[in-house]
């Protein structure tokens, strides 16, 4: 019996010295473990944060451009009244030279008219004017 009880003993404490071993191993394991998930929570928290200020950064710009419209709506009005007045300026200078040239032909013509009258006065016959004169007397335009 001494021998079974010295038996139970020495296997016991055989099974507390693997206990123990198992025990130093299962704490490294936990703490690899613990290691890996928090730098796994580490890399999902940082990628969770640049898509937060991507994010952040496109709500910035969009409320940016919102406020900036109404003043490029009048920085634009005012351009293109700018724009207006200086076509209307080139437009009324564009008459203005017609007029001046319509002007200057009709007292050609009439010059014309009068040297013709003069020449056939001292029976001189005037060259014949261009086709593009005839025209013009022909149909006024």
């Amino acid at each position: 019996m001494i021998l079974w009880a010295s038996a139970v003993r020495e296997y016991l404490h055989v099974g507390r010295d693997r206990d123990r071993r198992l025990g130093g191993a299962a704490g490294i394991i936990g703490s690899l473990l613990g290691a890996v998930a928090l730098l796994g929570s580490g890399v999902f928290a940082a990628r969770a944060t640049c898509t937060a200020a991507r994010t952040t950064a496109e709500a910035q710009r969009a409320a940016a451009e919102a406020a900036a419209e109404p003043n490029q709506r009048a920085e634009d009005r005012v351009a293109f009244e700018a724009i207006k007045t200086e076509l209307r300026q080139e437009l009324t200078a564009a008459r203005d030279e017609v007029r001046s040239l319509r002007s200057l032909v009709r007292s050609l013509a009439l010059y014309v008219d009068d040297l013709t009258g003069v020449m056939r006065r001292h029976r001189n016959d005037p060259p014949p004017p261009p086709p593009r004169v005839e025209e013009c007397n022909r149909t006024g335009v």
